[in-house]
């Protein structure tokens, strides 16, 4: 459903330019922290409402807080860089507001689309993620041990391709109407302009061509939010 749903998105960030920089280590540090930090409260809000929503229909199925929740994780890696005092230095930007309205909105009043939030970023997280880390240690010269990037590391998942097939399989098994799969597929696309606000702000460079693409090519709407959404590991799951 939400495979074929953001096809054109995952054809078209393969030859995304943000996306081929990242893999050639073209990352500065100062970015690289400033998405840590974007992701921390996207991370925050979105499990807040989960947990909120464990017993609704459509999320108790793939509610898996142990092998997945992000937050604690992305609040190491915050204290790495940052130091012990990291929540006094840092903050929720402007352009994460909207992404972060909108999960506790869905949470409140339309549960069911948190399944598009939920499997956008922890689909990608899994399928992408050493991938990025990998990238992200070599070019920003962290630790090995792994310090900063605690955010890729599933320590309560020993296998990413078998977890990954049963929370699709969950996903799929859930009881939708037609209306109700179209709105999930149409939030996993709008998750992805979030994620494009969100990413963009750190590079102006980028963010200006990406919105002459934009403008330019307004079908390519969520394949643009999902080339910009790569520097932070929004859609990673696409270069599996």
């Amino acid at each position: 459903m939400l495979a074929e749903g953001t096809k054109e998105a995952h054809d078209r960030a393969e030859n995304c330019q943000f996306v081929k920089d990242f893999l050639r280590g073209r990352i500065l540090r100062e970015l690289f922290k400033r998405g840590t930090t974007a992701l921390y409260f996207v991370y925050s809000a979105m499990e807040e409402e989960i947990e909120k929503n464990k017993d609704h229909a459509h999320i108790a199925p793939i509610y898996f807080p142990t092998e997945l929740h992000r937050r604690d994780a992305l609040a190491r890696d915050l204290e790495y860089f940052y130091g012990e005092d990291w929540k006094n230095q840092v903050s929720r930007k402007h352009s994460t507001k909207p992404y972060v309205d909108r999960i506790h909105e869905v949470g409140k009043e339309d549960p069911v689309l948190l399944v598009a939030h939920s499997y956008t970023r922890y689909m990608g997280d899994l399928s992408g993620g050493q991938i990025l880390k990998k990238v992200a240690q070599r070019a920003l010269k962290l630790p090995r041990t792994g310090e900063g990037l605690n955010f890729y590391q599933f320590e309560g998942i020993t296998s990413h391709r078998g977890f990954k097939q049963l929370y699709r399989s969950r996903i799929n098994e859930l009881e939708l109407d037609m209306e109700t799969k179209q709105r999930i597929v149409d939030e996993s696309n709008r998750t992805f302009g979030f994620n494009m606000m969100v990413a963009a702000t750190g590079n102006p460079t980028y963010a200006l061509q990406l919105a002459k693409m934009f403008v330019g090519h307004l079908p390519c709407q969520v394949a643009l939010a999902a080339c910009v959404a790569l520097f932070a590991g929004f859609t990673a799951w696409y270069l599996q």
